[in-house]
């Protein structure tokens, strides 16, 4: 079994948090909420990945003005590709506090919507189990 390790940003901006619903097709949780990220790749810093997978995955006109690691956690996931092929995954997650200076969002690919929620909402959200482990352990669940 692969494993990657996964740098996953928590982003505040003004009392709310991105949420980014996963496309129907990919990802490790197909149509359901979460936070993004990613795997970090050979050489980079955890902060390097994290600033690379948001500019990815959010774009680059989304201006992140403080990270601060919080916590990690890990598991086993099956990921799903766009090509309809899976892998189970060892999945060690390194998670960090980011506020975001504005919410100028372009999503990629991986995502089909993202919604800035205030925490009395998430529970209106098809949260995925990670995401809402997140959540909860961060008391925002």
């Amino acid at each position: 079994m692969r494993q990657r390790t996964i740098v996953c940003p928590l982003i505040e901006n003004q009392g709310e948090y991105l949420l980014c619903k996963m496309a129907d097709n990919r990802g490790v949780f197909p149509g359901q909420w979460a936070l993004s990220g990613g795997g970090m790749e050979p050489g980079e810093t955890m902060e390097q990945a994290l600033r690379r997978e948001i500019a990815e995955e959010l774009g680059e006109q989304l201006v992140i003005s403080r990270v601060t690691p919080w916590t990690f956690s890990d598991d086993v996931r099956m990921k799903t590709y766009a090509d309809g092929s899976q892998e189970e995954i060892y999945m060690i997650y390194l998670i960090f506090d980011c506020v975001a200076a504005n919410r100028d969002i372009v999503l990629n690919e991986e995502f089909q919507d993202h919604a800035w929620v205030q925490p009395q909402d998430f529970p209106n959200y098809d949260l995925n189990v990670a995401t809402r482990a997140t959540l909860s352990k961060k008391g925002l669940l």
